[in-house]
């Protein structure tokens, strides 16, 4: 590993001092004070030295499949020479300068926290080991709740939505606080999150319980919180993803979703929390690939609009940080344009760091063509590349690039944190229907509890099943407890098996997931209410199900399946803690949805 002194003097002597206020953006006198400043005059002295090359390189964040920088295993050389025509990470910074690397746990970067900051070590000392080698700004999805790239022994907090049910800034804040400071620990200083939309759909297919919640105010003010945690941690947060995709129907991993709403709306709906994270400081802000014509009526997604990320972003709410895509892999923005065009239109339109093109070699190509032939300048690239070399140095990525065991072993996944994380989960867990006092149920009248329902996939590929989950938690409250896998759409044969196995039974525990009228887990629930044995749900992801299930008598909302929300649900359930959450969006009647059932705030108590 380089010494710090060949580290700073391969990057011409700048160090953490070069950093940018952390409220540079909210405050344009900062922001000409930095621009101003010495180091940043090295900064540019810095830019002004790269190649264009190094320049292109330096605004595309790639993925690279594997485990280790240099000796990942045949299958993932095979991947990365399928999608990426190189073999390894170093490699990929060798042959095109890329400024960030984005893990992922399917691409197998993320085996335990030891693995991947030796990872994180092996792309820094490739890309330093370069001819004026800069250091990698290293990224991932660690949004917590149902999008998590890091799992267990890591600490998994609880989600957005979670976060909105307990209404508490301070712990917003916290679970901020703790996991920038393990990502840090394991070399990662980008964390796209927190989610700023706002989910007024609650057919949302994309967004849903990674929101806050429906009430832009109350999204904003834990949006602003979850900024200070992360950025208080030395990780730079990503508020994502503007200008707000809380109401679409479509996924715009798969389709080009449409945002129908006015100015006015979005105004008032939409661009509170993206106002409340930049007078936050917030680092970096993640576009979105939706079209919304009140903004701009090109028909251009908002990742491509120039009227949306320089006219608004950067002239209206005056945000001077780094801008970066969504995945350029996704469908809603390769619906209108070729993958050789969509790099450059998001360079023009203002974006900084183009993030994970389908082809790494058609995109970097496309944009060194274009500063070429004229299209763009190189001042334009430039301007994103000073933005990116800010922010590394804000982040002392050019002091300390590296990673040690013992930080790892020091902060990530310690007893404290662990315990904060279940002391916040319990704060969200939101009791929604308790009729007849069903609730908690009793070790004496309810001893024996059969555990059902739908077991989605971790989150993060090292926790669950929720079923077995919940039922191990409540046999450590003193339960005798059996579980059984019945799946989000459970055949006739399951549910048959599961209602047999509901006889003799003093309580069945249902976990929920995105319960739909023609599904069968309302038939599933219906035959197991049959059996008049007590019959209680927990929604594992959206609130929503109880509408769909209006018989049942008693019901929990815990927002995630992850291990910390499903086990605080089932400490809920025994009575061991109160149910303190409150419901941050409505939940309209099923048979009639412009009538609402529960309003933003409904939760019951013990």
């Amino acid at each position: 590993m380089p010494s710090r002194r060949t580290v700073l003097a391969a990057t011409a002597g700048v160090t953490a001092a070069l950093a940018v206020g952390t409220d540079a953006q909210a405050d344009s006198a900062d922001s000409a004070d930095s621009a101003d400043s010495a180091d940043d005059k090295r900064l540019r002295a810095l830019v002004s030295r790269m190649t264009l090359e190094e320049k292109v390189g330096q605004l595309f964040v790639m993925r690279v499949y594997g485990h280790s920088a240099t000796a990942p295993d045949q299958a993932d050389i095979d991947a990365n020479l399928q999608e990426l025509g190189v073999r390894t990470a170093a490699e990929l910074l060798a042959k095109y300068r890329v400024g960030g690397i984005i893990y992922f746990s399917w691409a197998h970067n993320t085996r335990d926290p030891h693995q991947i900051a030796a990872l994180s070590n092996g792309i820094q000392r490739a890309s330093l080991g370069l001819p004026r080698g800069l250091p990698v700004l290293i990224s991932t999805d660690q949004e917590h709740g149902i999008v998590a790239r890091v799992g267990k022994p890591a600490t998994l907090l609880p989600g957005a939505m979670a976060l909105g049910a307990g209404g508490s800034r301070t712990d917003a804040r916290e679970a901020g606080r703790i996991g920038g400071a393990e990502l840090r620990a394991i070399g990662v200083r980008q964390d796209y999150a927190p989610v700023a939309d706002v989910n007024v759909n609650p057919a949302n297919p994309v967004i849903g319980v990674r929101s806050f919640g429906a009430d832009p105010k109350a999204v904003s003010g834990l949006v602003a919180a979850q900024v200070k945690g992360y950025q208080g941690a030395g990780v730079a947060a990503t508020a994502k993803h503007f200008p707000g995709h809380g109401d679409t129907a479509v996924d715009s991993h798969y389709g080009f979703p449409v945002i129908e709403h006015t100015r006015e709306q979005w105004t008032a709906l939409d661009a509170p929390p993206f106002r409340a994270a930049i007078r936050a400081g917030i680092d970096s802000i993640m576009t979105a690939h939706i079209m919304v014509p009140a903004l701009d009526p090109s028909g251009d997604p908002a990742t491509l609009s120039r009227p949306i990320l320089t006219g608004i972003l950067r002239g209206e709410l005056g945000y001077d940080g780094v801008v970066v895509t969504d995945s350029l892999g996704m469908q809603g923005v390769r619906e209108k344009y070729g993958d050789d065009q969509v790099p450059v239109l998001a360079l023009k339109a203002g974006v900084d760091q183009l993030l994970n093109p389908p082809s790494i070699d058609v995109a970097w190509h496309a944009v060194l063509a274009a500063v070429r032939a004229g299209e763009l300048t190189e001042a334009r690239l430039d301007e994103s590349v000073l933005r990116i070399l800010r922010l590394k140095a804000k982040l002392g990525l050019f002091e300390r690039p590296y990673v040690s065991d013992a930080g790892v072993d020091r902060v990530v996944g310690i007893g404290r944190h662990l315990d904060a994380a279940d002391r916040i989960a319990e704060r969200t867990t939101t009791l929604l229907v308790n009729e007849g006092s069903l609730l908690p149920l009793s070790r004496r009248t309810h001893r024996n509890v059969l555990v059902v329902g739908a077991d989605p996939a971790s989150p993060s590929g090292t926790t669950g099943p929720p079923t077995a989950v919940l039922a191990a938690e409540l046999a450590s409250l003193g339960f005798t407890t059996t579980s059984l896998s019945t799946g989000t759409t459970p055949a006739q044969a399951v549910i048959d098996q599961a209602v047999a196995a509901a006889r003799g039974k003093d309580a069945v525990v249902v976990a929920t997931y995105n319960v739909t009228a023609a599904g069968t887990q309302r038939t599933l629930v219906s035959r197991l209410l049959a059996t008049g044995v007590p019959v209680v749900a927990v929604a594992v992801r959206n609130p929503y199900d109880v509408a769909q299930l209006p018989d049942v008598k008693g019901y929990l909302a815990s927002y995630s399946w992850t291990d910390v929300e499903v086990r605080a649900a089932a400490r809920v359930l025994a009575g061991r803690v109160a149910p303190r959450g409150k419901l941050p969006v409505p939940v309209q009647r099923a048979d009639d949805p412009a009538r609402v059932l529960y309003p933003i705030g409904h939760g019951l108590r013990y």
